[in-house]
C-alpha cells in the first residue's frame, strides 16, 4: 500500500507523511508540481533521519502519476465522498490519493479516481490535517486489507 498527495502546500505535511509512511513501509507519491522545494537536499533536511530510508517518488503532474500507477487502485480520501473509512474493502496494493491542503483535488481527479473514501468527522468539524488524515488512512488501510502482518510491523 503506498501514499499518494496531489500538489502538496505545506513542506512540514510532506515531512511528517514521509517519517509515516517510512514507518509503515509505504512509498510516497508526489504528484506534482508541489508549491515548495522537493530536491533531494530539500527533502533531506526535512525529513532528518527518516528521509535516507524513505521511498519518495516524483511525477511530474497527474497523467504521469496514472500511468505509473495503471492497474492498481486509486483510493481517494475526500470530504465529498459517501462511503466511510471503516466501511470500504481496501487491498493490500491500494494507492491512498490525497489532495491538496489548500483546495483537495480538481474535478478531474475526482472522477479518474477508482474509488472515493472519507474520514467520518463531528457533524461541525470541516477536515483534518493532512499529516493526520493520511496516517488515519493508512494505517486503516493496512488493517482492514491484512497488510500489517505481511509487512513484518510489530
Amino acid at each position: 500500500m503506498d501514499v499518494a498527495l496531489y500538489e502538496p502546500d505545506i513542506p512540514q505535511n510532506t515531512a511528517a507523511i514521509l517519517r509515516t509512511a517510512r514507518c509503515f513501509h509505504a512509498a510516497v507519491h508526489i504528484v506534482g508540481p508541489a508549491s515548495f522545494d522537493l530536491s533531494d537536499r530539500a527533502v533531506r533536511r526535512a525529513g532528518l533521519d527518516y528521509a535516507a530510508s524513505a521511498t519518495l517518488v516524483r511525477h511530474l503532474n497527474w497523467t504521469s502519476f496514472a500511468e505509473a500507477m495503471a492497474g492498481r487502485r486509486i483510493v481517494l480520501f475526500t470530504t465529498r465522498a459517501d462511503t466511510p473509512l471503516h466501511d470500504f474493502a481496501f487491498h493490500g496494493d491500494d494507492v491512498l490519493l490525497f489532495g491538496r491542503e489548500s483546495a483537495g483535488v480538481p474535478d478531474a481527479v475526482h472522477e479518474a479516481s477508482t474509488a472515493r473514501v472519507r474520514i467520518p468527522l463531528a457533524a461541525d468539524a470541516r477536515s483534518l490535517n493532512l499529516a493526520v488524515s493520511v496516517g488515519i488512512g493508512l494505517y486503516e488501510g493496512l488493517r482492514a486489507s491484512g497488510t500489517i502482518a505481511t509487512k513484518g510491523l510489530a
